[in-house]
């Protein structure tokens, strides 16, 4: 009885862990909400069929939803991910996947030659000139790091960075934990300056 006591603990701390280390993620490097139009950049993910993977549907979700919280004038969602098979790019199938399941009708963009993060955040740039706000929707380690690219790569973009709504209490709870783990992996490359939540 003890040890799976023990086990539940231990799994609720997990969750706890996961579910905190997410939120913390998806409150760095932004800043206030602000006002004016926005452009909301949903990054890809490996995609070689021809429809949205699970990953990329749940992105989608999350990019569309980060738009329709504002309903600014001049908004826009930009698809970015390149062709990571023989058929459409992952931009395209995102499109898709937006207009012809969600129903989302309003202004998107899309960038299908990148195949990186930093060249998702490279190529992303030209399209981000014009607006106020820019908000990256991907899961919260994932658009951290996309955010300190855009950082690096130009500082006065970043300034317009505010937060997507990427992030929900509960939303994926089960693999949070995994999610978590995976992420501290790919975010060893970030800077002190580039993990503090923002004020």
């Amino acid at each position: 009885m003890r040890r799976w006591t023990g086990l539940a603990v231990a799994g609720v701390a997990a969750l706890a862990w996961g579910e905190w280390l997410n939120w913390r993620w998806s409150r760095v490097l932004v800043g206030d909400s602000g006002v004016g139009s926005v452009a909301v950049v949903v990054l890809g993910y490996r995609n070689p069929q021809a429809t949205a993977n699970l990953i990329n549907r749940w992105r989608v979700r999350a990019g569309i939803r980060s738009i329709a919280a504002d309903g600014a004038q001049g908004s826009r969602v930009i698809f970015s991910g390149g062709a990571t098979g023989t058929g459409a790019t992952e931009a395209q199938v995102m499109a898709h996947y937006a207009k012809s399941v969600l129903g989302f009708d309003g202004t998107v963009l899309l960038e299908d030659r990148s195949a990186t993060t930093w060249e998702n955040i490279t190529n992303v740039i030209p399209l981000l000139e014009d607006v106020d706000r820019v908000k990256i929707a991907s899961q919260p380690a994932h658009a951290l790091k996309a955010r300190a690219y855009l950082r690096r790569q130009r500082p006065d973009l970043a300034g317009r960075l505010v937060r997507a709504d990427d992030y929900r209490p509960g939303e994926w709870m089960l693999v949070k934990p995994l999610l978590a783990l995976y992420g501290l992996w790919t975010l060893r490359g970030l800077t002190a300056d580039e993990r503090k939540v923002s004020p």
